[in-house]
Order: structure tokens, then C-alpha cells, then sequence
């Protein structure tokens, strides 16, 4: 389907002034128009104020039959007649032709010549004449690279452009030679070539092939190609044959056929490479990949049988696009390989393919008359027909932000899609059109009106009934009264057309909204267009694009928030694209105050929804934030808590807040949540009696529950920063308890990270950064406690445990009371492990420890024991604590034993705390340890007893407990085997009398 509006994309004309009826014309770089009539080239410039002035012109060889210009290079190639003979001939350096007395050198290709004579190329133009085989019937140029492919009627040849270095300031133009694509079974009518992509059109059949360096795909070069029977082929010529033969008695059509990527091969066209490169290294394509094939059969009977059923204007656009984003200021370069279009059309359908990763067709154009011409630009599609110039939309711009931009359509960027039905802006009457061309904002249009085409030369019928008239006439010699004109056309800026366009849709907007939403796209997409390749743009232009682009952005935001369509959800990333704040934009919604009649679509919905959750660091203004909540409290009642929980919404009256959540009991909205908000509300009123009210509704894992389903009632974010609500500080002061396990509710349902939730206790807390308050500690503990699965266990006990060890290396007590003891983190966490017996021997020596003291101790002590830490690790942790101190002096003999260190372990105890030894002995020295109460223990006892000194009593009182213990393990003769040699016999009798009493009994 094609939609038709009435705009004005063409603006003012120019005559061009040709001597002679054009035969050839093509535009020329920036700046030039070539016309070729006879033989002769003149170039006009279609520029600035010189606008249709000559600027030169030059002879040809004869007339030229075709006629293509490259910017790449800066060169015009022609195919030119004489004497039946046809020859290639390209034109470098035109620019210096300033008369036809200026010197003109004729080079030919594959022919080098001496540096000095080269010189004298540098101020005059050269033609570079390039022999053929075949007769060359259609050319075309890269538009990227400059490259030449040439068509003949059973190959394609391709001249690679480059350039000769003369010397440090001269290179001179130059073609090689590189390839030859031999064809079988189709004879090119037209081709178009662009990066490696090379089309090939028929009467009615269209190829596409890619030309690669890849090994992986395609077929080999053949530096001597021999053809190959394809059973394809010779049923092709046996069809071909039948059709010759059967030609006067029948019209033969084949089916109508599409094929895509390797079952291209199907259609009985062969392709074989052939390298001609001077240095088999430079060859640049090695291989073919087929893409697309295309044949028509047009419907006889609505055509006429004319003879002018046949493919036309095949075209291969490629579409730069330099990163263009709107908030972007820095551009990156040309792509090598652009997105890349192909069009060709029949007399009444073009058909638009792109072709990146793989062909598709975007568009099919239905035109209301026979066309006879067409060419494409990233802009519109400008067709010619006997009459008219038509101006056609295209999806280019389109398909390209959705092939290149991974986030288009998503809750971040968006563009029409490419599938919208195309429309032509504007018929516009001309008489006599024979051909078309195409330069940035210029059209080139050739007109030749024959005389019956002329309305005010046509006989009327009563003239035609006079004798006298015609006897008149007849006496009249016979004059050629048919005139032709060549015009440049003027296409309109795209920023004049597209406020036209916006102008033309708001006729719609109280007609038909999907037309006013069609027409708004479309003027996106003109402007889009006009942005893919902003490095071709003065800033200025840019600027007053870009303008362009966040106002449409902004009117289709308008037109999506008020549609009820699958697609309202649009309206939030093209209102972001548009640079409008949330205030803007609601100032654009119309509402009744107080009128809850009034009916808000989804997509407002959506977008005021989801900019809320984004934390847009945007305060609404006490009348928008109740215009907010209005629209809510009519449309989706149920969202209202989460609405007025944004910190976009602070200003909002509480009075106008308390009234909409009094009427959410029968909405379906969570009802702890409801409650939750009020009291938020109520606390913000000073209240208090309706906000404790509120809080003891409903039980504590019930609060936790409904903070869980809106954490903004206790953390906000603003401008970056953690903000903890009014209802966060009293519940840190009232319920300390109920806020860590909300934070922790949090976590665990991916609602905050841990490094946020850390951030919020010591913003909650006044807490600097070097500072740990009490509540993150105990929420550390009960991350510990709950086991949650994104916690790493390695990291949350370092932190506990620098935060113990600071505080008792410190003495610093905690600034609010621990909400768990020792004791209950040990019953109710099996990462705080149990405290060995002999420990709490070693706290009783420090009887100057406060509680919190003992308790941080305690708490270090139990994670040390933990089953689930690595030791090792730990140990760099716990330096800060002095050994003179007890708690220093158990963290350090806790390490050790961990690490099975025993022997270190009853050094340390026997020189700082004799009174653990026996505990420490009677836990540890187990099992294979067990050796070391007589290796170890007993010696080192005996030595301090025969010391003497202050401890001689309670080392000797150890002394007799170990010998009581080895006594009883050991054999008489295993017992004075390890007596000490010294002693004294009286001393140690009792413990022989106690063996042989042992023995005796066994």
C-alpha cells in the first residue's frame, strides 16, 4: 500500500543552458553536471551562486552511448561510438579544461610512462583509454572506492583505481586491470558496483553477487576459466531454443522466481573469476558468493503485450553512518563497508532490497502510471513517468538503525519500523520526461515535448471539421515542433520539508491518529536520513537537525502516549530521545483538575511509570506531583504506592496523598504495602500517633514483606547519591531490628547490591567512610547468619573481623548496642564456630574487660574457630592486636592451633598463661598429638619446677596434674622411660606406686 500526501519536497528549477539536445547527462562530484550531446561534454556547475554556469568543456572520440562519473578520483568514464566501432575511454583531471585550446594527453592503461613525461599530466587533463575485448555495453563506479566495472555481454570487467606516486607532491590517477567475471546466460542491460558487491540486470532478471577474499565461501579464481556444463544450463538453452523457434506462433514466459544465497546457482547462470592483476598478491577478490536472483514474468494481459516490459534503474546505494547519536559530539569515521541497498524497478513496482548480513526486502513501490526511470538517495525514491516526478519515501535510515544500534527499540532508543507503508509525498506535472538524475538536494530532469503532449498545440475537434483550416495547413511546410529542456530541480531542505510534514499532521490529529503517527514517522525518518552521515554536514545544518530530530522525537512521544495501541510503550524512548524532562512532558498532557472521568492511555502510563523508577534526579513541582498522582488514581490505582514512593514525588501534598491511598482497600494493591506508604506519609505530617498506628498493623516479616515490594520507602537515590527517607532514621532509632532485616529482605530479592546496602548504613548512620556504625555491623552478621547466595563468605569475614579487631585494639565501644550476642550468633549460625574450653581460661585473666569488650572477643574468637574460614588467610587481619592483651594472646593461639601448631601453642601458654596449659592439653593434644604431654608438656614442666620462682606452686601443681595423665596412659617401663634423668626418686614415687598398681590389675 502506498499512502499519498500532498507536500512540496521540490523547490525552485533551473534551465540548464545546453547548445544541443542532451543525449547523456550524469552529475559530476560536488559541484558538476556533464552533458553529452554529439561529440561533446560540457560541465555545468549545480552549486551555489554559479548554478547552471559552464565551467568547461571537451571533445569525446565519438557519441557518447553511456556515461558515469566517480568522486572517488575525481573522473568521468564514457562508452563512445564511432564508425560502428565502440571504445572505454575515462577523462582525468577535468577540472583543468578551461577552453578547448587547453592541452589534452591520451594515456592508455596497463602502459607506464617515464616520471618527466608524467610530469606534464599535472596541469592538464588526461584521457585514459582502456582496450576491450567485447564491446563494453553498460559501466558503473564504485561510489566508496572509485574502482571501474565494465559489462559486456559474457563478462564483467573491473579496473581497480589507484595511483602512480610521480613524486613527493604528484601522483597521477591510474586504472589496473584486476579482474574479469565471466557470465553465462544473461547479458548485462544495466550493472552497478559498490564495495565488493557487484548487480547485474537483464530485460527481467536481476543478479547479485559479492565478490570476497574470504576462502571459506564462494568459488576459487581461475586465472584460465573453462566453462563447465551446469544440466541447468543446457536446459536454459533448450528453452532459449524453444523460444526462438516458437517466437512467431507464441509468447513464452518463464515463472516468476526469487532466490536467495547459494540456491542463486539454480538459476542456470554460471559466474567464474578470472585474475588479470599485473602482481597476483594485490588481487584483492578471490571469491563469489551469490546473494540474490530475481526473475519476473509480468502479467500479459494487464500490460498489452508492450514491447516496454523491462527492468530499469538498478541501483546499489551505499548509506554511511557515522555514529550519528543526538548526544554525542565526537563522530567517528567512514566505515569502509556502508550499509548497502539495492533497487531496481519494472514499469509499474520498484523493489528495494538491503543488503548487510543478509538480502531483504524492505519495500515494494506501486506506482499509479508506467514509470520510465528511477533513482534512489537515503532520502526518497524520485520516479519519473511520461507526465510527472514522483517523490516516494524509503525505510534506508530505517533498516539501518536497526541493523547497527543494538539498543534501538528498547526501553532506550526507538525508530519507525522498516515494514510501515511507504508514501509518496508529491506528484509533481511535467510534460515530456525522458530521464532522471540525482545530486544531493538536485534533481536533474531531461524533458522533450513532442507536439501532441503540448495541451495548448492540440487541434481542438471543431478546428478539425474546417475545410479551410486545413487546406490552410496543408500549404504549411512541415516543422519539428517538439522542444526539450534540461532542469536542475531543487529539492526542499529537509528541516523546511519536515516542518511541513508536522504542519500537514496535525490535520489528522482529531481524524485519524495512525495517520498523524504515519506522517510524523516519516518526518523522523527525513531527518534521521539526513543525520546518517553528519560529517558531511556544516554545523550549523547539523545543529538545526539535530533540533529537528528531539522536536520529532518529542511529537511522537506525544502521539504514543495517546494511542491504545501493542506499540504505546514507545512513547518512553522516544520521549528520552527528545531531551524532555518528566515535567515537560506531563505539561503537554491535558487534565481536568479533580475530574476522575478522564481517560489516560498506556502509554503515558508507561512512560511517567518507568521514569519515576529511574531516579531521574527531577523534582516535580506540588501541582505536577498531584497531577501525577490524579492520572495514577484514574488509570492504574494499584501503581499509586510505588508512585508516591519516587523521590521524584517529595513535593507532593500529603494531604492530596493520604486522600488517593484511603480509597486503594478494593484496588488489589498489597495492602502492607498501602499501610507502609501511609505511615510514610503520616511521618512526613508529623503524625506520629496515625504513623505508629499504621506500623502496628501488621507484623514484622509482614513490614519486611512490604518493603521488599517498594524499597524507595526506605532508600532513595538522588543525583548519584544514597539517601536514606524520613521513615529509614526512625526506624533506625524505634526498630533498629525491623530495618536490617528489611535491608537483608532486600538483598536477597536483588532489590540493592551489597556495596549499596553498606553505603546506605553509613549514610543512615552519619558515618564517614573510614567508619563502621554498629547497624552495619549487625547487618554483616545477619548476611552471615541468612547465608545468602550472592555473598562471598571469604569477604563478608574479613570485614567482621577487621571490625572486631579494630574495635578491641582500640577499646571502642559500639555506638549503639549489638542487636545479637555471641552466644546467639553461635547457636544460630554454623559460621561462628564454638569456643574452645580453654579460651574462656584465658578471658578470666582479664578481668578489666567491659561487656561490649568480652563480647567483640567472643565474637572474633567464635569466627576463628569456624569451620568454613581459611586460616591462613586471616592471620594478616589480626596484627592491629597487641599479644600483651588477652585478646591478642587467644587470637594468636587460636591461629596456631588451627594451623597444628601444638608445640608453639604450649610455649606461648606456659609463658603467658600457665593456668590454660592443662585445658588447652586435655582439648588439642589428642590422637596422634597425644605424644606431646611427655615430649613436650611434662619436660618443659619439670624444667620450670626445678627453676623455681614467683609460678614454682602452679607449675609444680601442673607438673603433678601431667603425671597423673601420662600415668594413667602409659606402661610402667614407658612411664620411667620418660621421666626426667634428674629428678628426684622420692618426688615421683607415688606415680610409680600408681603404674605397678595399674599393672597388677591388668
Amino acid at each position: 500500500m502506498v499512502r499519498l500526501y500532498n507536500l512540496h519536497p521540490f523547490g525552485s528549477q533551473q534551465v540548464v543552458p545546453c547548445q544541443r539536445e542532451p543525449e547523456q547527462f550524469c552529475c559530476g562530484g560536488s559541484d558538476a553536471l556533464f552533458v553529452a550531446s554529439g561529440c561533446k561534454v560540457e560541465a555545468f556547475a549545480v552549486q551555489g551562486a554559479e548554478l547552471s554556469r559552464q565551467r568547461c568543456t571537451f571533445s569525446t572520440l565519438g557519441r557518447v552511448l553511456r556515461m558515469a562519473y566517480s568522486e572517488a578520483g575525481d573522473y568521468l568514464v564514457a562508452i563512445e561510438e564511432k564508425n560502428k566501432t565502440v571504445f572505454l575511454r575515462a577523462y582525468v583531471n577535468w577540472r583543468s579544461k578551461r577552453n578547448d585550446n587547453s592541452r589534452v594527453c591520451i594515456r592508455m592503461v596497463g602502459h607506464k610512462m617515464e616520471a618527466s613525461f608524467c610530469e606534464s599530466f599535472r596541469d592538464q587533463m588526461s584521457i585514459i583509454e582502456m582496450p576491450m575485448s567485447e564491446a563494453p555495453l553498460c559501466i558503473s563506479c564504485c561510489p566508496v572506492k572509485g574502482d571501474l566495472l565494465v559489462g559486456c555481454t559474457k563478462k564483467l570487467v573491473l579496473f581497480t583505481l589507484k595511483y602512480d606516486v610521480v613524486n613527493e607532491e604528484f601522483s597521477m590517477l591510474n586504472f589496473e586491470r584486476s579482474l574479469i567475471i565471466h557470465i553465462n546466460n544473461i547479458t548485462p542491460v544495466e550493472i552497478s558496483f559498490c564495495v565488493g558487491y557487484v548487480a547485474v540486470m537483464a530485460d527481467l532478471e536481476v543478479l547479485l553477487l559479492k565478490l570476497e577474499s574470504d576462502p571459506i565461501h564462494g568459488e576459487g579464481v581461475n586465472h584460465h576459466p573453462q566453462e563447465s556444463i551446469n544440466p541447468l544450463e543446457q536446459t536454459e538453452d533448450v528453452s532459449n531454443e524453444t523460444s526462438q523457434l516458437e517466437s512467431e506462433d507464441f509468447v513464452i514466459c518463464l515463472k516468476p522466481l526469487e532466490l536467495f544465497g547459494e540456491k542463486c546457482k539454480q538459476s542456470g547462470i554460471s559466474v567464474k573469476l578470472e585474475s588479470t592483476g599485473l602482481e597476483d598478491e594485490k588481487v584483492k577478490y578471490l571469491h563469489v558468493q551469490h546473494l540474490l536472483y530475481r526473475r519476473f514474468a509480468p502479467d500479459i494481459s494487464f500490460y498489452g503485450l508492450s514491447d516496454n516490459i523491462k527492468l530499469h534503474s538498478l541501483q546499489l546505494l551505499p548509506i554511511h553512518q557515522t555514529g550519528f547519536h543526538p548526544d554525542e559530539k565526537d563522530l567517528s569515521q567512514k566505515k569502509e563497508v556502508p550499509s548497502l541497498f539495492c533497487f531496481f524497478s519494472l514499469p509499474h513496482a520498484g523493489y528495494l532490497y538491503m543488503v548487510v548480513k543478509s538480502v531483504t526486502l524492505l519495500s515494494v513501490y506501486w506506482y499509479p502510471e508506467k514509470s520510465q526511470q528511477a533513482v534512489l538517495t537515503p532520502q526518497f525514491l524520485h520516479v519519473i513517468t511520461s507526465q510527472s516526478l514522483q517523490c516516494f519515501t524509503v525505510r534506508c535510515s530505517a533498516a539501518v538503525a536497526h541493523e547497527e544500534d543494538l539498543y534501538m527499540d528498547t526501553t532506550l532508543k526507538a525508530c519507525p519500523p522498516v515494514s510501515m507503508d511507504v508514501c509518496a509525498l508529491r506528484i509533481q506535472l511535467f510534460i515530456g520526461l525522458k530521464a532522471i538524475c540525482h545530486f544531493k538536494n538536485h534533481i536533474i530532469l531531461l524533458t522533450k515535448a513532442e507536439p501532441e503532449d503540448i495541451p495548448e498545440r492540440r487541434e481542438s475537434p471543431k478546428r478539425l471539421l474546417s475545410r479551410k483550416d486545413a487546406s490552410v495547413k496543408s500549404r504549411i511546410p512541415h516543422v519539428a515542433e517538439a522542444g526539450w529542456n534540461l532542469y536542475i530541480v531543487n529539492t526542499t531542505a529537509p528541516v523546511q520539508l519536515y516542518k511541513e510534514m508536522v504542519d500537514y499532521s496535525n490535520s489528522y490529529k482529531t481524524v485519524k491518529t495512525e495517520s498523524c503517527l504515519h506522517l510524523l514517522s516519516e518526518a523522523h525518518l527525513l531527518v534521521r536520513a539526513a543525520l546518517m552521515d553528519v560529517s558531511q554536514l556544516e554545523p550549523a545544518e547539523k545543529a538545526e537537525l539535530l533540533e529537528a530530530f528531539k522536536e520529532s522525537c518529542g511529537h511522537l512521544g506525544d502521539c504514543y502516549s495517546r494511542l491504545n495501541t501493542e506499540q504505546a510503550h514507545l512513547a518512553l524512548p522516544y520521549y528520552k530521545m527528545s531531551g524532555l524532562s518528566l515535567a515537560e512532558v506531563l505539561a503537554r498532557v491535558e487534565w481536568t483538575e479533580g475530574n476522575e472521568s478522564q481517560k489516560y492511555e498506556r502509554g503515558l502510563i508507561f512512560y511517567i511509570n518507568h521514569s519515576l523508577y529511574e531516579n531521574l534526579d527531577e523534582e516535580l513541582s506540588e501541582e505536577l506531583a498531584g497531577k501525577v498522582a490524579q492520572i495514577f488514581h484514574v488509570a492504574e490505582p494499584k501503581q499509586l504506592p510505588h508512585v508516591l514512593s519516587s523521590p521524584s514525588m517529595k513535593n507532593i501534598d500529603p494531604l492530596i496523598a493520604l486522600h488517593y491511598l484511603r480509597k486503594l482497600d478494593t484496588c488489589g494493591a498489597s495492602p502492607v504495602l498501602v499501610t507502609l506508604t501511609k505511615a510514610a506519609v503520616a511521618l512526613k505530617m508529623g503524625n506520629l500517633d496515625m504513623y505508629r498506628n499504621e506500623m502496628k498493623s501488621h507484623s514484622e516479616m509482614q513490614l519486611v514483606y512490604g518493603f521488599i515490594l517498594e524499597p524507595r520507602l526506605l532508600i532513595q537515590q538522588w543525583k548519584g547519591q544514597i539517601v536514606p527517607t524520613e521513615l529509614a532514621i526512625d526506624l533506625k532509632e524505634t526498630q533498629p531490628g525491623l530495618l536490617v532485616a528489611s535491608v537483608l529482605g532486600l538483598q536477597k530479592n536483588g532489590k540493592i547490591g551489597i556495596e549499596e546496602a553498606d553505603s546506605f548504613f553509613k549514610v543512615l548512620c552519619g558515618k564517614d567512610e573510614d567508619m563502621v556504625p554498629q547497624l552495619l555491623v549487625d547487618f554483616w552478621e545477619a548476611q552471615l547468619v541468612a547465608c545468602l547466595p550472592d555473598v562471598v563468605l571469604e569477604e563478608l569475614f574479613f570485614k567482621l573481623i577487621s571490625q572486631y579487631v579494630w574495635r578491641l585494639s582500640k577499646r571502642h565501644c559500639p555506638d549503639t548496642l549489638p542487636l545479637r550476642t555471641a552466644e546467639d550468633l553461635i547457636n544460630a549460625c554454623s559460621h561462628y564456630g564454638l569456643v574452645y574450653p580453654w579460651v574462656h581460661v584465658l578471658m578470666t585473666s582479664d578481668s578489666l574487660a567491659d561487656k561490649n569488650y568480652t563480647e567483640d572477643l567472643l565474637k572474633l574468637q567464635s569466627l576463628i574457630c569456624s569451620p568454613s574460614l581459611d586460616i591462613v588467610s586471616v592471620i594478616p587481619y589480626l596484627e592491629p592486636l597487641s599479644e600483651d592483651t588477652v585478646a591478642g594472646l587467644s587470637a594468636q593461639v587460636l591461629c596456631h592451633t588451627r594451623l597444628q601448631e601444638y608445640e608453639k601453642c604450649i610455649d606461648t601458654l606456659l609463658e603467658r598463661c600457665p593456668e590454660a596449659v592443662i585445658a588447652y592439653a586435655n582439648r588439642e593434644l589428642k590422637e596422634e598429638h597425644w605424644i606431646l604431654w611427655w615430649k613436650k608438656l611434662l619436660p618443659e614442666l619439670c624444667h620450670r619446677v626445678k627453676c623455681g620462682g614467683d609460678r614454682y606452686h602452679l607449675h609444680l601443681s601442673l607438673l603433678k596434674e601431667t603425671l597423673s595423665v601420662v600415668a594413667v596412659g602409659l606402661d610402667l617401663r614407658d612411664f620411667l622411660n620418660v621421666l626426667p634423668e634428674d629428678g628426684v626418686a622420692a618426688f615421683f614415687l607415688p606415680y610409680l606406686l600408681f603404674c605397678s598398681r595399674k599393672k597388677s590389675l591388668t
